[in-house]
């Protein structure tokens, strides 16, 4: 007898991707399933496999249980929240209050491979920093308990003090399984940039080789974040910078943009060709600096017919073109003579502004500097003092940093993640960049609401939490852009996203089966009675809706649409792609409705099936009759 499968309620299981990863090239060293054959494995690897006692590499207390946080897979969700957003069913933007770590696991799925930029600002681990528990059992439920969503006391989370024994363990340990999973969520082309100072630039950069790769690092930056003579930060040196380490998921499609040339004054010269061309500047020709070749030692016929040779009284010198290059150069107009006070003729080539020395069109653009000189913490406080008040956040990143940033990567139509959103820089500079240019950019913002100081100006304002700051300024700079679209000031396109989606991390609208219990009697009863009625009595159905989403692989901004079908609602999900039933009573009509409509995927509840088995069972043969082979219960 047929039956319905089960929907999948957890998130991406990482080791089991991974293993298919590895049979897509090496089928030969699995046995059966999943299982990997490890003498078969050496002998595929031959001597690429490191077999010494001493290998290469960075080692830590409490390593090994980042893995087991990688690969234990959260039973959690994402609960929408629409009274704290705004335009919550058109926006494509997000706003994700949980822990970084379970959030990143649901996304796993939904958002695998999806993201072009990443930016963070973790805590730079100086003593006083907020640091996450590092024990990979209690995540979820220190989290439940710290939000105050379960009522027993648990563990806090708390700083991390150089007192601690493992002052660079315990940071190290919360960082690698979130830049793990970060990796997977980039694109073959995506590019991630860390935030830092010199406590941890260090052991980051040697966190990031092992997990984006050696081959993957693009460049430690220097932002120079102060303005003035720089603070007293060390005994022996004015501290005035930070850093910023930039790694992509593969370097070879990873694409840094340039920067627009600055220097475009020096551009005063017009000419015949100036329509096509541009302006251009004159550059002798000669030069003594260069290195000497024979070949481009020469005489250039001057337009009064003399000799020209380019050493003219120097020591040896010569031309920077080739013999034949000038005479398509002077036939060309890109050759120039002039003659200098003395009377002697010099020769120049001209050096356009919208073509090389090839008459090519080119982009005026040069390789970005990897000193950052240009934004100060100064005005990052400026800008949130100005939107919220004053005092309310301490430290954050100008929005021109992460516009400079943004600008770097080809992001117009595509998302920037930002997992310690902080105030939410990145999302105001996501939006003042495409009020600029017009682009499409999405955000994702991922914020702990970690508790702000009872004696603290923010507190006094009204702002519990860090993660309430974050969504009110996002609010905020929406309110602003709305009222300069008004003005129509400086804005590119009319078609704007203004608005972003709340979704707060909770437990599971589902309780699910714990294999892993105690096996006795008590406790399996106690399992048993829990799932006669196994969904949360006070979950709602969009509760429920986005769950089964979210763990279906679809993103939290996917187009949902409710239909009638035999007089129940059905959500409709990217145009009838999947569709989703929660009615607790179910019918033979409303199963039909939904087959007919030949989606790849439907869901229903178990419940709605409740009572009637036979019902459950013709329920499969018509999916399968209808060709709807996807056909899940919950």
């Amino acid at each position: 007898m047929a039956e319905a499968k089960k929907a999948d309620l957890k998130s991406m299981d990482i080791p089991e991707d991974k293993l298919r990863q590895l049979k897509q090239v090496f089928p030969e060293v699995f046995t059966e399933g999943l299982k990997v054959d490890p003498d078969k494995l050496r002998l595929v690897l031959g001597e690429n496999l490191d077999t010494g006692r001493e290998r290469f590499g960075m080692n830590w207390p409490g390593k090994a249980d980042c893995f087991k946080n990688i690969q234990a897979p959260s039973v959690a969700t994402l609960i929408p929240a629409k009274e704290e957003s705004v335009n919550f069913d058109s926006t494509e933007n997000l706003f994700l209050e949980g822990d970084n770590l379970e959030v990143l696991k649901l996304l796993q799925k939904s958002y695998y491979g999806k993201i072009k930029m990443i930016y963070i600002d973790p805590p730079y681990n100086t003593g006083n920093d907020f640091i996450y528990p590092d024990n990979y059992a209690e995540s979820l439920d220190t989290y439940l308990r710290y939000s105050g969503q379960l009522d027993e006391e648990g563990r806090k989370y708390s700083t991390n003090t150089e007192a601690d024994g493992r002052f660079h363990s315990k940071w190290l340990n919360m960082m690698y399984p979130r830049l793990y999973l970060a990796r997977n969520l980039l694109k073959p082309e995506g590019v991630i940039f860390i935030s830092i100072n010199d406590v941890e630039v260090d052991n980051l950069k040697k966190l990031c080789n092992e997990i984006f790769g050696e081959e993957n690092f693009i460049s430690q930056l220097v932002w120079e974040n102060k303005e003035g003579g720089g603070g007293s930060d060390s005994t022996y040196f004015r501290i005035k910078h930070e850093y910023i380490l930039c790694y992509s998921r593969n370097k070879e499609t990873a694409l840094i943009e340039g920067v627009e040339i600055s220097n475009e004054d020096r551009y005063t010269e017009k000419d015949e060709y100036f329509e096509k061309r541009g302006p251009y500047y004159l550059q002798k020709l000669n030069q003594a600096s260069i290195q000497y070749s024979k070949s481009l030692d020469y005489a250039i016929i001057s337009p009064d017919s003399k000799e020209l040779w380019p050493a003219q009284g120097e020591k040896r010198a010569c031309w920077r073109w080739s013999k034949e290059k000038v005479a398509w150069g002077v036939t060309n107009g890109f050759i120039e003579f002039k003659k200098d006070r003395e009377g002697v003729w010099q020769v120049y080539s001209k050096q356009y502004l919208n073509v090389d020395n090839e008459d090519q069109p080119i982009e005026r653009k040069n390789r970005p500097l990897a000193v950052i000189d240009r934004f100060s913490s100064t005005q990052g406080s400026k800008q949130m003092e100005s939107l919220i008040g004053p005092k309310i956040f301490s430290y954050p990143k100008p929005k021109e940093l992460l516009e400079y940033l943004i600008s770097l990567i080809d992001v117009q139509n595509d998302i920037v993640l930002d997992f310690f959103a902080g105030s939410a820089t990145t999302a105001q500079a996501i939006i003042d960049s495409n009020k600029k240019d017009g682009g499409r950019r999405k955000f994702i913002c991922v914020q702990l609401p970690e508790k702000t100081d009872i004696d603290s100006q923010a507190y006094e304002a009204g702002y519990k939490t860090i993660a309430d700051i974050g969504k009110e300024r996002i609010r905020r700079v929406i309110k602003k852009t709305q009222e300069e679209q008004k003005e129509h000031l400086d804005f590119k396109s009319s078609d704007f996203d203004m608005g972003f989606k709340v979704f707060k991390l909770m437990q599971s609208n589902f309780r699910l089966w714990e294999g892993s219990v105690d096996p006795n009697k008590a406790v399996v009863e106690k399992q048993l009675e829990m799932h006669v009625a196994h969904i949360n009595s006070k979950s709602s159905q969009e509760d429920i809706l986005f769950e089964l989403l979210l763990k279906a692989g679809f993103e939290l901004t996917t187009k949902i649409e409710k239909v009638s079908m035999a007089e129940k609602m059905v959500y409709s999900i990217e145009g009838g792609l999947m569709l989703i039933c929660l009615e607790k009573e179910l019918t033979t009509e409303v199963i039909k409705a939904m087959a007919e409509n030949n989606p790849s995927r439907v869901i229903c509840l178990d419940q709605g099936f409740e009572g009637n088995d036979q019902l459950k069972t013709n329920a499969v043969q018509i999916m399968k009759s209808k060709g709807v082979e996807d056909f899940r219960t919950v």
